[in-house]
Parts: structure tokens; C-alpha cells; sequence
């Protein structure tokens, strides 16, 4: 399977810069894979499609700061990090930019207080370093971190909680998930009105989801692990929804990952581990009935994941309906809903 076989034609002006407000107010394409009939609404018009009884899944992952900048000590190199997974109190694996100017043991500084050394050099340009700090790392990190916004926005975050799910909870990731930016407390609640039954999961977003395709073959790319976490309460009510025949309807293809990456024999187990799934077509489902996603980069492995569920050609049909009518894209971009 080729990676070309995922790409289409997007003009730079459907790319959204900033987030709509208020946040349901984003629009939203419904596809329905039995009917194969397309909808076009906003995205507080998806309580239409979601029933009592069926399982809503969010990712409850907090976006860190996790852009820093600095110098390498006693230099004026300029040197940017992205800080991608804690692997014990004070070492991180990072990217760094520009990694081939950093030896092995040499320091960057970031303000008062705050530097780190480099201590290995991984694949694909991925660094562990240690920091060294006077206080609370994540207050520090607070002060002269950034939010990680992808490349192509290019206008600055007036709120840097726009970033955010109005459902972040546990500090972690690198990039947000970003189907669940369009929810709001009163969708939520009147879902719940409704009868649809949240649950909550936890994936750490990190170089894993979003790592451009460098290969030419699908089959040979290799995703970097993430960390996820299901609580016993989570798995119990997502395993009585498939046992009874009701929907789990995934928001984002985080929570996808998570649940899939925790399915055996059609259930999900609890517990917490790294995953490094890679979802692309031919993959037999488990869990997951119907997702919530955005608008995703030309020949990522996220347009790959949603061509699994729904059909490559079908998918890039969608994806073509929608430039036509020009839908906002990406990050803050506008939503599917695939039944």
C-alpha cells in the first residue's frame, strides 16, 4: 500500500488559523457508512445522531507547555524543544531543533533556574535530556513553556486554553486531541440529559499521532509509542455497551488508538501501557462503532486510521466533498462524524 494513496489537493486558505467560537459552533460533515448518505451540520447538531445508551469516549489528556526555548550554555546557539514523554521525574524525551549542534553532556538554558543537558541521542531525531531546575517543574514549565500549536498555524493562541478539551485533566501531551476541542459543558450536559454515557480514557498525545510519513509504503512505517491508561470503571461500561449491542463512539483517533490498543476478543481491558498501534486499512475493528475526528494532514497515518474505518476511496471522496465546500481544516478545523 502506497503513502501517495492517501494524499488529495488542499488549499493553503482552508487550513484553519484560529479556533470558532464558541466551540460547538464549528460545522460538522455526517457519514454514514450502512446508508452511505452525507449530512452537512454544525457540531451542536451531533446530540441528533447519538442515542441513550450508546458510550461517548474522550480522551481526558492535558496539553503541557511543552515548546521551550533556549541557548546552548555559553553560546548564542538558539536551540527549541518539544518535550514528548516524562520518562522518570526529570528526564524527558524531546525533539530538538537544530539536534546536530548538541553533544552528548552539553547543557541549554531556558531562563533562571531552568536547563537541561543532553544524555542520548534516539532515532528520528528524538533526545533524552535531564532538566535541572530550582522549584516545581510543572510551575516552571508554566513560566517558560509554549504551547506546542502544529506548524501550519501561524497566528499566535490569544487563549492558551482554546488548546485545550473543556475536559483536560491529566498533564501530559504534546499536541491536543483535537476532535474533543469542539465540545462545551452544555453539549456535554445535554448529552448526558439524553442519556448517552461519557466515559473518560487517557492517552498522552505524543510524536506517535503526529509524526509526518516518511516512507513510501505504508506497511513500513513505524509509529512511536504513547502512553494510555483505562480505569476499571471506563473498561466496565464500554464492555457492557458491547455486550448489549449498543454503539462506543470514539472521540478523536487518540481515543481510537486507546481503545483499540486495549481490545482483546472484541472488549477492552484496564490498565496502563505504551502503545505504538498503527491503524491503516485492512485492520479488523474491535471496539470502536462510530468516531468523532477532524479534517487530517494529506498522507498522515490519521487520514490512514479513518480511511480504515470508513474506506480509503470513501474517505477521500468526504475529504473532497468538504474542500468543495470549503470546510475549516485541521487543528482548528471543522469535524466528521462517521456512523
Amino acid at each position: 500500500m502506497k503513502t501517495s494513496d492517501f494524499d488529495y489537493d488542499l488549499p493553503e486558505k482552508l487550513i484553519a488559523q484560529t479556533p470558532i467560537e464558541p466551540r460547538d459552533h464549528s460545522r460538522l460533515l455526517v457519514y454514514d457508512r450502512a446508508s452511505q448518505k452525507t449530512e452537512h451540520k454544525h457540531f451542536y447538531d451531533v446530540a441528533e445522531y447519538l442515542a441513550a445508551g450508546d458510550v461517548l469516549v474522550l480522551n481526558e489528556t492535558k496539553v503541557i507547555p511543552a515548546r521551550l526555548y533556549g541557548k546552548k550554555r555559553g553560546t548564542d546557539t538558539d536551540f527549541e524543544f518539544l518535550l514528548l514523554k516524562r520518562l522518570s521525574l526529570d528526564t524527558w524525551d524531546v525533539i530538538m531543533r537544530p539536534g546536530r549542534k548538541l553533544k552528548l553532556g552539553d547543557y541549554v538554558d531556558f531562563g533562571d533556574g531552568l536547563c537541561a543537558r543532553l544524555l542520548q541521542k534516539k532515532e528520528d531525531g528524538v533526545c533524552e535530556v535531564q532538566f535541572e531546575y530550582d522549584g516545581v517543574f510543572e510551575e516552571i514549565l508554566d513560566q517558560y513553556g509554549n504551547m506546542p500549536l502544529p506548524p501550519y498555524i501561524t497566528k499566535r493562541l490569544e487563549k492558551k486554553e482554546r488548546y485545550q478539551t473543556v475536559y483536560a485533566k491529566e498533564d501530559g501531551s504534546a499536541a491536543a486531541p483535537t476532535a474533543g476541542l469542539h465540545f462545551t459543558p452544555e453539549l456535554l450536559e445535554k448529552l448526558e440529559e439524553k442519556g448517552v454515557i461519557i466515559v473518560k480514557i487517557l492517552l498522552h498525545v505524543g510524536l506517535g499521532t503526529f509524526r509526518p510519513m516518511k516512507e513510501d509504503t505504508v506497511e513500513d512505517h513505524i509509529m512511536h509509542s504513547e502512553y494510555y491508561s483505562i480505569s476499571d470503571g471506563a473498561a466496565e461500561q464500554i464492555n457492557a455497551a458491547k455486550r448489549e449491542g449498543r454503539r462506543v463512539i470514539a472521540v478523536g483517533t487518540t481515543s481510537v488508538r486507546t481503545l483499540e490498543s486495549a481490545a482483546k476478543d472484541g472488549l477492552v481491558e484496564a490498565g496502563s501501557a505504551d502503545t505504538d498501534i498503527f491503524i491503516y486499512p485492512g485492520y479488523a475493528w474491535q471496539v470502536v462503532d462510530a468516531l468523532i475526528t477532524n479534517f487530517h494532514l494529506p498522507k498522515s497515518t490519521l487520514v490512514m486510521l479513518v480511511s480504515a474505518f470508513c474506506g480509503q476511496k470513501e474517505t477521500l471522496d468526504l475529504y473532497k466533498q468538504a474542500v468543495g465546500l470549503k470546510y475549516r481544516f485541521f487543528s482548528f478545523g471543522d469535524a466528521m462524524l462517521i456512523l
